[in-house]
């Protein structure tokens, strides 16, 4: 506490015996590990709605998610050379750059193997919000995070956090799963029926592929409402159709079993990111030789994005010219003329890095089990979904009931997961 009474964020430790008396920038409080995951649920729940922006415009994905991956490493480095050297290290406690010096090699690769694997997620997700939807692709995937990745912190944090308040609040998270996917299920039902009704008005097999749709359609913009008497509505036949006709992956006349694979995979990988670079930092299965420090949460980022951007790297060049999911080819002359969204890609990843930095930071104060809480990010990018892009517009009565406790079920989870939060000792 400050002397005015109110809880202090971030904590600047006292250090004897250095000159400026101060030691490396670091959140010690719960409310400061809260704030934290808070903001960071803002950050990771808005990035995905930008990138899905940007796929429904027409921009392949390889190009959105290269410029994605540089401004995403550079949050990273940001962080480190911010916060990671502010004041001067000690010895169990050095700076930044010290630390890249040191014998911590265990722990780096920790930091690293955890950025393959959000790299990994992050490049799935990207193809499944086409294929799912980006409100359920966003439950699902967060869900599993939650049932995984939440439980594997909790015994690698030595069970700092309150396990009667932690599991019910990981209980919630799988009945939102459930209400996630009974929302999915009921708005596939409400969109077929559109589109059956519009079919009636076309001819067989032509629906999808209609020429006066595509002549009708093909100069509007979904989502900045540029000028044109006749844009679809959100939530008609006509909207779906000018939508998939615009959009850069093709999702009519595909099963759902490849987006759902995609989805559950991307699941999985999310599920591994936070325990690994809770390894990376607190060391709980002593790979480090005594006398060498644990890695900063700043210096583990700093690795963790490194891994993460060079994999992006290169399985995005690799795809612009050997394309999934029947997308065009292109090439990084393509990319690199490619101004299109640029800047909204580039903020995208930046958002991402920080929303990251953020749940990391967060943590490490609190545990990583409760700072999985920002896995409720969902409702954040359901509500860009239904905001941006009409995502359950003109849908049954029953869909906005499961709608509705869905996303009551995730406000109550996280906040019972920040309710969990302990302090590390």
């Amino acid at each position: 506490m400050d002397y005015l009474g109110i809880p202090t964020i971030v904590s600047i430790e006292e250090g004897g015996f250095v000159s400026s008396g101060l030691k490396m920038y670091l959140v010690e409080s719960k409310g400061g590990a809260i704030a934290c995951m808070l903001l960071a649920l803002f950050f990771l729940g808005t990035w995905p709605a930008i990138l899905t922006l940007l796929e429904r415009r027409g921009r392949l994905p390889q190009h959105t998610y290269l410029d994605y991956t540089i401004t995403n490493l550079l949050a990273a480095v940001i962080i480190a050379f911010t916060f990671g050297e502010i004041g001067n290290g000690t010895i169990e406690k050095p700076n930044f750059l010290n630390q890249l010096s040191q014998d911590n090699w265990p722990s780096v690769m920790f930091a690293m193997a955890g950025g393959i694997v959000l790299s990994l997620g992050n490049l799935a997700t990207q193809y499944a919000w086409a294929f799912v939807g980006l409100s359920v692709t966003e439950v699902i995937t967060s869900s599993i995070t939650v049932v995984i990745g939440t439980t594997l912190n909790y015994f690698l944090d030595d069970k700092i956090n309150k396990a009667e308040i932690l599991f019910p609040g990981v209980g919630c998270f799988l009945i939102a799963v459930c209400f996630g996917s009974a929302v999915h299920s009921s708005n596939a039902a409400d969109n077929k029926k559109k589109l059956t009704s519009f079919s009636d008005d076309t001819k067989d097999g032509e629906m999808i592929n209609d020429a006066h749709a595509s002549e009708t359609y093909a100069k509007k913009d979904l989502e900045n409402g540029s000028a044109s008497n006749e844009k679809a509505k959100f939530g008609t036949a006509h909207f779906l159709i000018e939508l998939e006709n615009k959009r850069a992956i093709k999702v009519f006349g595909k099963g759902t079993l490849i987006g759902l694979s995609i989805t559950f995979f991307a699941g999985f990988c999310f599920s591994l990111f936070s325990p690994a670079f809770n390894l990376a930092t607190n060391d709980q299965w002593n790979t480090l030789k005594d006398g060498v420090p644990h890695l900063s949460v700043y210096t583990a980022f700093f690795y963790f994005s490194i891994s993460c951007f060079v994999l992006a790297i290169i399985l995005n060049i690799t795809f612009l010219y050997k394309p999934v999911l029947n997308l065009p080819k292109s090439s990084i002359k393509a990319y690199l003329s490619d101004w299109e969204g640029r800047w909204w890609a580039l903020l995208a990843g930046l958002l991402c890095g920080f929303g990251n930095g953020l749940q990391f930071m967060g943590g490490q104060a609190a545990g990583y089990a409760a700072a999985d809480a920002v896995q409720a990010l969902p409702l954040v990018s359901t509500f860009w979904g239904i905001l941006l892009f009409g995502e359950y517009r003109r849908s049954s009565r029953k869909t906005y009931v499961l709608l509705i406790g869905m996303l009551s079920m995730f406000i109550v989870a996280v906040g019972v997961l920040m309710a969990s939060s302990g302090h590390r000792k």
